[in-house]
């Protein structure tokens, strides 16, 4: 160990630019001297040793490489898989706007509504909870939206609303 842990630290230093990684693939290559045969190693240990070690050494270059992390400019260039918080703003308030005109829907309709986007159940589901039809089940959902799309569309913007009382 004396004799090669310096020159294979420089060895493993040239292939992976960090003298943590190279120590750390150093200690791992005699870890792996531990487990081998003496008797095999005896006329070759220098060259088996610095195969050992660059072979660690490129594995462990691979490994960082694939998880680089991204730069600023790279993380702010992409896309994020959540829609932004102003569209997710403008949903709340559409969904909660909706929610106060259901009130203005027959029973029956805002029943099917609920059952089928707060409590998630299948239009043959909610057949079954309302004794009706999966046809029926689907014209009253289909209507309902209908009527609450025509009332949001007739009423004025809430947003623009706001911004003309502060204004």
């Amino acid at each position: 160990m004396d004799r090669y842990a310096g020159p294979l630290t420089k060895y493993a230093m040239l292939i992976t630019d960090d003298l943590e990684v190279a120590r750390d693939v150093v200690q791992d290559t005699f870890i792996r001297l531990c487990d081998e045969n003496p008797v095999r190693l005896d006329s070759h240990l220098a060259q088996w040793l610095f195969t050992v070690c660059r072979n660690r050494a490129l594995d462990v270059q691979r490994k960082e490489q694939r998880m680089k992390p991204l730069s600023d400019v790279e993380m702010n260039s992409q896309a994020s898989p959540e829609p932004s918080p102003a569209i997710q703003a403008e949903r709340r308030e559409a969904a909660t706007e909706a929610l106060g005109l259901m009130a203005d829907l027959p029973k029956n309709q805002q029943e099917a509504i609920r059952l089928k986007f707060q409590n998630g159940l299948s239009y043959l589901e909610i057949s079954k909870v309302m004794n009706l039809t999966v046809t029926n089940v689907g014209f009253l959902i289909h209507t309902a939206i209908k009527a609450l799309r025509q009332q949001m569309q007739s009423k004025p913007d809430v947003a623009a609303n706001r911004m003309r009382r502060t204004t």
